[in-house]
């Protein structure tokens, strides 16, 4: 007998965590009998200073990025980087309706990449001696986070994510708990306060104890944004955009003031496993409900600018770029460790080393940044079309092509042409693809 109690916890346990909207493929890219030809939708822009060793491959790039349209994708455009050189690239459309091309660097809602963001800020007031890293948060605010969970719970573990605080998101759309994304539109235009958000989560259902392991929740980096109102006196959002977005030096990065994004962008379409179908944009969206979790707008150059700055230790200190990049493992739904979590960042290791980054999504725009600790090797993408999956009735997504597609570019962009086509053995958590919706519960489906 179906139950959606019972498909909803098979979800759950089957999908990677909310924040982690872009999951990791656990699987083989498989090698190319012969090289792709260029494909005419790329569109391809770029500038070279000193060629490193290694190089960028602007050919395969664009190939293997414009497989990922052939493989469905509506639209996408990358960054990779490799020390002074550059390769930029769009594939596909940027809206549907009327065929405008993707281009590169256009702004793009950026969802849990925030994270990092809102992570920099809380380190900066903790090498200034504001906040304990591992003082209870009930310290700092005891009305929020009452009680034993302002004793028991770090501003450590809120960036970690391992609090044991719930999603606020189940109750901030409600209808997708009931195969239904009416949610979605009903709240298009509605403006939430942090102090709500945190509210449904607490009321949520805890993922554990206090620091006993990781579960992905939004609800950790509201709360550590209303630390850095209440620590600083300072709105949260412009704090971060003055301390990190402007110190990095980013020109078209920022927190939205309305519902529209400031500048040239693409539509950004959602299919929530078709249950949308055709699936509609939701480029217009108050983002109040994200926050300083999710609602940042940036460009594939601003994220990879970002990174650069962060892991050569122009945003931090030492110190607490150290404590940024300590990590908890994270486990797949079969107990294997899939990847680590630091403060606001992840660590994966691919065969051409440890890779940083993050990624998310929100409805209907997913974002991916990775890089090498030097901050050498980068790619940034961004795509207009999430959760395009299907759920099948043991609630587990079902393969699809884009994934495929996705996981060979990002291991193309960070690994170079060798890795791609490695055939000796499986890869592993290889890169992040679209599984769940960032800042969503997983949607259970019939069987």
């Amino acid at each position: 007998m179906w139950s959606p109690r019972a498909d909803r916890r098979r979800a759950r346990v089957t999908a990677t965590t909310a924040g982690l909207a872009m999951a990791l493929m656990a699987a083989v890219v498989p090698a190319r009998a012969a090289p792709v030809p260029w494909p005419a939708a790329v569109a391809v822009s770029g500038r070279t200073a000193t060629a490193p060793a290694g190089g960028l491959d602007r050919e395969a790039l664009a190939a293997s990025l414009g497989a990922v349209h052939r493989a469905g994708m509506y639209g996408a455009m990358a960054e990779v980087r490799d020390g002074g050189q550059e390769w930029r690239g769009a594939t596909g459309v940027a809206d549907v309706a009327t065929g405008r091309p993707m281009r590169p660097r256009l702004q793009h809602r950026v969802g849990s990449a925030t994270k990092a963001f809102t992570a920099v800020a809380v380190l900066q007031q903790v090498a200034r001696g504001r906040i304990g890293l591992d003082a209870p948060i009930g310290r700092y605010l005891p009305e929020t986070v009452p009680g034993e969970r302002g004793r028991s719970i770090t501003v450590r573990m809120l960036l970690d994510h391992t609090s044991g605080i719930g999603d606020y998101v189940e109750g901030a759309f409600p209808s997708l708990a009931r195969n239904s994304a009416s949610s979605l539109d009903d709240n298009r235009f509605r403006h939430r306060e942090p102090g709500e958000l945190v509210r449904l989560g607490l009321e949520a259902a805890p993922t554990g104890r206090p620091g006993q392991k990781w579960s992905y929740s939004n609800t950790n980096y509201i709360i550590a944004g209303m630390l850095l109102q209440t620590i600083t006196g300072e709105d949260a959002e412009a704090l971060i955009t003055r301390d990190v977005i402007r110190r990095a030096g980013l020109r078209d990065t920022y927190f939205p003031r309305s519902p529209r994004l400031a500048g040239p962008h693409p539509k950004m379409y959602e299919a929530y496993y078709g249950l949308i179908d055709p699936p509609r944009d939701f480029s217009v969206y108050d983002m109040s409900w994200a926050g300083t979790a999710a609602a940042l707008v940036s460009t594939t150059s601003d994220l990879n600018d970002f990174y650069r700055e962060l892991l050569r230790g122009r945003l931090l200190p030492a110190a607490q770029l150290r404590e940024m990049q300590t990590t908890v493992p994270v486990l797949d739904e079969d107990g294997n460790t899939s990847m680590y979590y630091g403060l606001g960042v992840y660590a994966l290791d691919l065969p051409c080393g440890r890779i940083w980054g993050h990624d998310g999504a929100v409805f209907g725009a997913g974002t991916a940044v990775l890089a090498t600790a030097d901050g050498r090797r980068q790619v940034s993408l961004g795509q207009n079309l999430m959760k395009y999956q299907k759920i099948s009735g043991e609630g587990r997504l079902e393969p699809h092509r884009i994934d495929d597609a996705l996981g060979a570019f990002y291991l193309r962009a960070l690994c170079g042409t060798g890795a791609a086509q490695r055939r000796d053995k499986p890869l592993g958590p290889l890169a992040p693809l679209p599984r769940t919706p960032d800042l969503a519960p997983v949607l259970a489906r019939r069987p």
